[in-house]
């Protein structure tokens, strides 16, 4: 009550703030506490409903649609989103304090605070007012594509070593399988007299030429360009789509083959190039199983389906609604229902 606003004509900085607020409170409390407001997450329904039945945050109080999502539940969501994902909790708090310094017993105006927030920290926040205060648009960011390519060392040893492995795969047919158990004992294996070249012959065997001019390139190479040929790095592209149309940070979760995981977090800067679609390459030490969008819920993307790559489905498949639906006895037409519901003078009705 020390910094006043005007809420007849901006509803969200009553509101918002106070919620927002609310929220930090209420996890201070109870870790457990069921908070309304405060979480992403929670804004996402109304993010998805129709852009008509929508109205930007900035919209006066008396033209406001769905006055609760917009002037609660949106700003304390998207202040929540400044201080975890945008800036980090020490600079949001930092500004954040400054701006209730520097406008106590005064009545600042929404420009105020958005001038407040970024001369205070230093952060250029502009893409963010106009995204999520002035806009309707929704995050929706899709991971359309994941291609993977790994450095070639050309090393001929370990080269003819993946051939031999792979030929090895494609030799396990199915005659070849039903021959160890219908075939007893071959020639070869009765009489081993009877080996000829090509029981001897490694064709995956390295030559000379080969050794040679392996040995060649790698004297053209610096120390530094040899410790990255020969590192075995992954590398990942990424394709991103902004669906949505709302500009928000890429954040990335890998998951690798021993188990471990990692995350990425790249700015909203990442689309100031193309804010429709980005390609972004990740060089990794170990190869990736599964690409997440958004783990941790952090930037209220409306469509999680999207998020991962390979695909993961979230919603239950045809299948399973049918195997979960609950199969009655039709009621004998001439049977008398049970119970009185839908009945009209003593009679079945429809």
């Amino acid at each position: 009550m020390i910094v006043n606003s005007d809420e007849r004509q901006w509803a969200w900085m009553d509101e918002g703030l106070n919620s927002f607020c609310q929220y930090l409170a209420e996890q201070e409390w109870d870790r457990d506490f069921p908070s309304s407001y405060g979480e992403p997450q929670k804004i996402v329904p109304y993010m998805q409903s129709a852009a008509h039945t929508q109205v930007p945050i900035m919209t006066s109080s008396d033209n406001i649609m769905q006055y609760g999502p917009n002037a609660y539940s949106k700003p304390a969501a998207g202040l929540n989103m400044l201080r975890e994902t945008i800036m980090g909790r020490e600079l949001f708090d930092y500004a954040f304090q400054e701006y209730a310094r520097r406008w106590a017993f005064k009545s600042p105006t929404p420009a105020d605070f958005f001038r407040t927030m970024e001369d205070a920290s230093g952060v250029d926040l502009d893409w963010f007012w106009k995204g999520w205060f002035y806009t309707v648009e929704p995050a929706d960011q899709n991971l359309a594509e994941v291609k993977w390519f790994a450095i070639d060392a050309q090393d001929p040893a370990a080269r003819k070593a993946r051939l031999k492995e792979a030929d090895e795969k494609r030799r396990q047919t199915m005659a070849v399988e039903r021959n160890k158990t219908d075939i007893k004992q071959t020639v070869v294996e009765a009489n081993p007299e009877m080996k000829d070249f090509y029981n001897t012959y490694d064709r995956y065997a390295p030559t000379e030429a080969e050794n040679k001019q392996y040995a060649d390139l790698l004297g053209t190479l610096s120390e530094e360009e040899k410790k990255l040929y020969q590192s075995g790095k992954n590398f990942y592209t990424l394709s991103i789509e902004n669906k949505g149309g709302l500009v928000m940070p890429v954040i990335v979760k890998a998951e690798y083959e021993d188990g471990t995981s990692e995350v990425f977090r790249f700015p909203a800067e990442i689309w100031r190039m193309n804010d429709k679609q980005i390609l972004k390459v990740i060089p990794t030490n170990k190869k990736v199983t599964q690409w997440t969008l958004d783990p941790y819920y952090e930037i209220a993307d409306i469509d999680t389906e999207n998020n991962a790559f390979p695909r993961q489905p979230s919603q239950p498949t045809r299948f399973q609604m049918f195997k979960q639906r609950e199969f009655k006895r039709p009621l004998n037409p001439m049977q008398e229902p049970k119970s009185s519901q839908g009945a009209i003078g003593g009679k079945s009705g429809k």
